[in-house]
């Protein structure tokens, strides 16, 4: 028998086979390896990468949730600002009504001021317009240079007082008016009438010039009458009361009845009624001419030789030489100057602009 000893494998054969599936697996490989590892990797970083959204999307949502409410801050603000805008375009509008209402105000007041001005001026031109008048009329009525002369003097003041330069010219014209009534002379109308009324009412108690005389003494009687005879002379002594017979061309003091005495004393006081009433016209012709007869008619008719008689002629005669009857001026220089000044101040006169109606309030700006 041969026994042969087996023969032995070769080595390589003897080596445990590796199964195939070991044999051809992918990681044994280094290319698979470097897969591994960049898969690896890419996990890695995808994880990452996963991590960082996930914290930027918090971020994200954080700030957008912080921008909400930015928004929403902005928005109320924003609100607030159109409120506090409205507020102060209205405050604007009232502020304009008060500053129209402040403006219309104003005008009024400069309105009434000059207003007040032009009244304050026409008050003293009326006053000195009235002055003037009553000079004028004083001396044409009346004749009292010296009355006029004060009216003239007063309104002259007046306008000192108040010293426009514009009136000036009245100023001028009063003070030629003035001078010319000083160069006049100066007759106490109102003393002089005063003087007649006077002597009026004295008329009644100045003694006649034959009741001065002495009263012949009656005839001393031889015997005692007898019934027939004193009959005859009561019947006599009354019938020579009732009849008298006399002479009045005499230039001896004249003997009237009681009678034509009241009508002497009526007639003179007449007369020097009339030339009271001269002296008011200033008929100087008839006042003197009047003054004349009744001096003449008291030295006549009464007794000289009596005080209030002697008194009353010359008072008559010192009265005749009264300058009455001068020409008085007519006061027009003053006149003219002040209508001037009125009908100039008139003209230049503005109406008065109306003060302007309050501006409405602005609307309010629509958002």
């Amino acid at each position: 028998m041969s026994s042969e000893i087996p023969s032995l494998p070769p080595l390589e054969a003897a080596q445990p086979a590796v199964p195939a599936q070991v044999a051809s697996s992918p990681w044994l490989r280094p290319s698979a390896a470097i897969a591994a590892i960049a898969l690896a990797l890419l996990g890695w970083q995808w994880m990452e990468t996963r991590g960082r959204l996930a914290d930027l999307q918090e971020e994200l949502a954080r700030r957008l949730s912080d921008g909400d409410s930015v928004a929403k801050e902005a928005l109320t603000l924003t609100r607030q600002n159109q409120e506090n805008l409205q507020d102060l375009q209205n405050k604007v509008g009232v502020l304009d009504a008060r500053f129209s209402e402040t403006q219309g105000q104003q005008l009024a007041l400069e309105a009434m001021y000059q207003e007040f001005s032009r009244t304050r001026d026409d008050r003293v031109l009326s006053e000195v317009d009235q002055a003037v008048t009553i000079a004028a009329q004083q001396l044409q009525l009346a004749g009292n240079v010296h009355n006029a002369l004060a009216a003239l003097q007063t309104a002259d003041a007046r306008l000192a007082s108040v010293d426009r330069p514009q009136w000036l010219s009245i100023r001028k014209a009063l003070a030629e008016d003035i001078e010319a009534l000083k160069a006049l002379p100066q007759v106490d109308s109102a003393g002089v009438a005063l003087k007649l009324e006077t002597l009026m009412g004295r008329l009644d108690a100045l003694p006649l010039a034959f009741e001065a005389r002495p009263k012949a003494p009656p005839p001393p009687r031889e015997s005692e009458p007898g019934w027939l005879s004193a009959l005859w002379l009561d019947f006599w002594s009354e019938f020579s009361q009732l009849v008298r017979i006399e002479r009045m061309d005499r230039p001896d003091p004249a003997l009237l009845a009681p009678s034509n005495a009241v009508f002497l004393r009526e007639n003179l006081k007449l007369r020097l009624m009339n030339a009271r009433l001269a002296l008011l016209t200033r008929d100087g012709n008839t006042f003197r001419e009047d003054m004349r007869l009744s001096a003449s008619w008291l030295e006549r008719y009464f007794d000289l030789r009596n005080a209030a008689v002697a008194a009353a002629r010359d008072e008559l005669l010192a009265l005749q030489k009264s300058p009455v009857g001068v020409d008085l001026p007519p006061l027009l220089a003053s006149q003219n100057a002040l209508r001037g000044v009125q009908a100039l101040s008139e003209r230049r006169a503005e109406p008065i602009p109306a003060a302007p109606a309050a501006k409405a309030a602005r609307p309010a700006r629509k958002n």
